[in-house]
């Protein structure tokens, strides 16, 4: 229950600092990424987020002295709904000075902070284990501790490349107001899709606390933290692709976008698919490690969301080539109409079947969530081939083969883990057993059939050539 009661929260809020930003975060890191040496354009976008957080404890100040924060987050103690507020814009800025980094081509300390971070974390959370004290509280501040140190250090990184002086920090008017229409050009046609978003996610988590309660928001909570798992390598490759698309975009250099697009995303879906097969089939073993028994019934939910990131991950990639070349009109005409689409199957999916509904509570919403993944993902492949120039049913029929032979390869192995005598009853022991069979087997299978996983023979022989002349140098 307190876990659902966080991600209730959280998510929330987590979707207002999305529709706060409006895409203004994006048009900032593609504008750092071609005009590095413009301290003015830092210093803009400090102020708009400062204003970002007044406004949004602002708004919560209000629901709570008017009494609406109890139709708005349903059986919550306001504390928690101002500290979810509280993280969630500081997940926002830390993802800021991240997305900074990467522009200044500053990843690799970055990426190294945030691993000592993690590792750091993982001890903390542990220890308050073991301590008996995890909960709701100390897990709110455990998170405030560990994102102000990593804000903290992400600056000390950025120190060289930000503004220097008390007058780099000073903007003019004019030049504010220049920067207000800039941004503004870039992010006006996704006002109206981030406010549509906003109501259709929000709405997604508040029918399913309304109808499933916090222990359902746990379930489906517990399903999105495993998926997002399999996202943990594509996602501190996707911002640098980004930054690719926007360095070419400035160009207007459309054949190095098809060369980036051509080559990277098939591969990137490829890597998600191999860790959301393998999850989807053995579902069961996943809760119980990383949930407990407690989880059980949130078995089918996991099943079904770990396909999630594996659409995310397209999807994120397929929206930076908008995004990048400033189509956003598109972008929003195309995401809006599948948002839409998805309201009224959350409400069939989790509403009580008194209300005509399912009742299939964090399995329907985990349901609709996948479905309208790949029915937007898709649709936006369609229209990002037309852009530049290449052939959609050529991805399509990639992502079916890389699903069909990893769900293939992932099932034959469980199947094969389930008949070892030696391994019955011993859950992590299949578990890791499995996970390496599978591994080893899928690296055959790309070897041998390099295209499934949107690889050709010539990538083959660079990496191993990459990988042997590492090992002489090493050896040497």
């Amino acid at each position: 229950k307190a876990y659902g009661d966080f991600n209730f929260l959280s998510n929330f809020f987590a979707q207002v600092m999305s529709f706060l930003d409006m895409g203004t975060s994006t048009c900032f890191y593609t504008r750092l990424s071609q005009r590095q040496k413009e301290p003015g354009l830092v210093s803009f976008y400090f102020r708009f987020s400062a204003a970002v957080a007044v406004l949004m404890l602002v708004a919560v100040f209000a629901m709570h002295i008017s009494g609406l924060f109890v139709h708005v987050w349903p059986a919550q103690v306001p504390m928690f709904i101002y500290f979810a507020a509280i993280w969630a814009f500081l997940s926002w800025f830390m993802q800021i000075l991240n997305q900074m980094t990467d522009a200044y081509g500053l990843t690799v300390p970055a990426e190294v902070a945030r691993l000592m971070q993690r590792i750091l974390g993982a001890g903390v959370i542990v220890g308050l284990y073991l301590a008996c004290s995890l909960r709701l509280t100390t897990y709110f501040f455990y998170y405030f501790v560990m994102l102000l140190a990593l804000v903290a250090v992400l600056l000390r990184i950025l120190r060289p490349r930000m503004p220097s002086s008390s007058d780099e920090w000073k903007l003019s008017g004019d030049k504010a107001r220049g920067y207000m229409k800039e941004f503004y050009a870039y992010t006006q046609p996704l006002f109206v899709y981030s406010a549509v978003s906003l109501v259709v996610n929000l709405l997604d988590r508040w029918l399913l606390q309304f109808y499933g309660g916090s222990v359902q928001q746990g379930f489906f909570g517990l399903s999105f933290q495993i998926a997002t798992v399999c996202l943990l390598f594509t996602t501190a490759m996707t911002p640098l692709l980004m930054r690719e698309f926007s360095i070419a975009a400035g160009n207007a250099d459309v054949d190095r976008m098809r060369r980036l697009f051509r080559r990277w995303v098939p591969l990137f879906f490829s890597l998600a698919a191999f860790f959301a097969c393998f999850v989807a089939v053995q579902p069961g073993n996943v809760v119980h490690l990383l949930g407990g028994r407690g989880y059980t019934e949130a078995v089918t939910a996991v099943s079904v969301m770990a396909f999630y990131p594996v659409y995310q991950t397209y999807g994120q990639l397929s929206a930076s080539v908008f995004l990048a070349a400033g189509r956003t009109r598109l972008y929003r005409n195309i995401g809006i109409p599948t948002l839409l689409l998805g309201l009224p199957v959350t409400y069939l999916l989790i509403a009580p079947r008194t209300a005509f509904g399912l009742d299939a509570g964090a399995l329907g919403l985990a349901i609709k969530t996948v479905g309208i993944a790949f029915l937007s993902v898709n649709v936006m492949l369609f229209f990002v081939a037309r852009v530049l120039g290449l052939n959609f049913w050529k991805f399509v029929a990639q992502q079916m083969a890389a699903l069909g032979t990893l769900s293939a390869l992932a099932g034959i192995v469980t199947i094969g883990a389930a008949h070892v005598p030696w391994l019955n009853g011993r859950l992590v022991t299949t578990f890791v057993v499995s996970g390496i069979v599978y591994s080893l087997v899928a690296i055959c299978v790309g070897l041998v059939l390099p295209r499934v996983f949107g690889l050709n023979r010539e990538d083959i022989k660079s990496f191993y050539s990459a990988l042997l002349g590492r090992f002489r140098r090493s050896a040497n």
